[in-house]
Order: C-alpha cells, then sequence, then structure tokens
C-alpha cells in the first residue's frame, strides 16, 4: 500500500515544519507574548494613577475597588494598592524578560481575581486568553530574547 503523501511534499513539509520550530522562532513569540500580555496589563495600571504621577493612586480609581470591584475578599484600599503595584511592576519585569515565570504567575492571579471576584458572569473569554499567555510564559520561560536567558548563561559561564 502506498503512502498518502507524496515524498517529496513530505520531505518540504519536513523542512518547514524545522524551520517553524526554531529557536528564532520560538524567541519571537516569547517575545511577541511578553509584550502582548505585558501591554494589557500596563495599561490597566495607568488608568488607576493620578495624570502625571508614577504611583499615586486616583480618587476615581479608589472610588471604583469600593464599589464596582467590592466583591474583591481584602479590603479595597488594600486591593487598589496591590493591582497597581501588580499592573506595574509585572509588566516591566514581563517586557526585560526578568523573573519572567514569576511575573506570569502573579499576572495568572490577577486574572483568576477579576475573572472569579470582580467580573464573574463576563469577560471570560478576554481572561482566558490573558491565562492562556501567561501559561505559555510560564511553562516556557521568557525565551532567549529575555534578560533571564542573559543572566541564566552568565551563571553558567
Amino acid at each position: 500500500m502506498g503512502t498518502l503523501v507524496h515524498p517529496g511534499i513530505r520531505h518540504h513539509w519536513d523542512r518547514l515544519a524545522g524551520m517553524l520550530s526554531s529557536a528564532a522562532v520560538e524567541a519571537a513569540a516569547l517575545l511577541l507574548t511578553r509584550l502582548a500580555l505585558g501591554g494589557v496589563f500596563w495599561r490597566s495600571g495607568r488608568t488607576k494613577v493620578v495624570e502625571g504621577t508614577w504611583m499615586e493612586l486616583s480618587d476615581t480609581s479608589r472610588f471604583l475597588f469600593e464599589s464596582e470591584y467590592a466583591g474583591v475578599p481584602v479590603p479595597a484600599g488594600l486591593s487598589a494598592q496591590m493591582a497597581l503595584w501588580g499592573e506595574t511592576v509585572l509588566p516591566i519585569l514581563l517586557v526585560l524578560g526578568l523573573a519572567t515565570r514569576l511575573s506570569a504567575l502573579g499576572l495568572i492571579g490577577m486574572t483568576l481575581v477579576i475573572q472569579l471576584f470582580v467580573y464573574p458572569e463576563a469577560w471570560w473569554p478576554t481572561h482566558s486568553l490573558w491565562a492562556a499567555m501567561a501559561l505559555v510564559l510560564v511553562a516556557r520561560g521568557g525565551g532567549l530574547l529575555s534578560l533571564d536567558h542573559l543572566l541564566a548563561r552568565r551563571v553558567v559561564q
């Protein structure tokens, strides 16, 4: 019985698959994942501060944590500060590729809190994408284009 795929086609497919699974493609994909996920949380964090400041929580954000986000099982003032710090520090670490796995775990935690306590009836399609991106980073790390990789190479030498 003959093969279903012509050997020449199979050869070209195997070569293409090999190129697409290269370290360079993975590095680019992990960098893009870090930038995309970090960008989402960074922009959210910037909406929480007084314009022109770095970490001063706005009155609007305080109000939202006391009212719309009141389902979070942590006092409003504390949860607002935790969200601001998480949405500022973790995206920076992700973009740099520093402590990537730990930063991604932190963003998974934030995503779960948002999904379970803030918007439990909606938003799951968006939150599942954030969680999937973060899980990829937890599983694979920051990749070749990350400070994690650079530091690991220096430690080994």
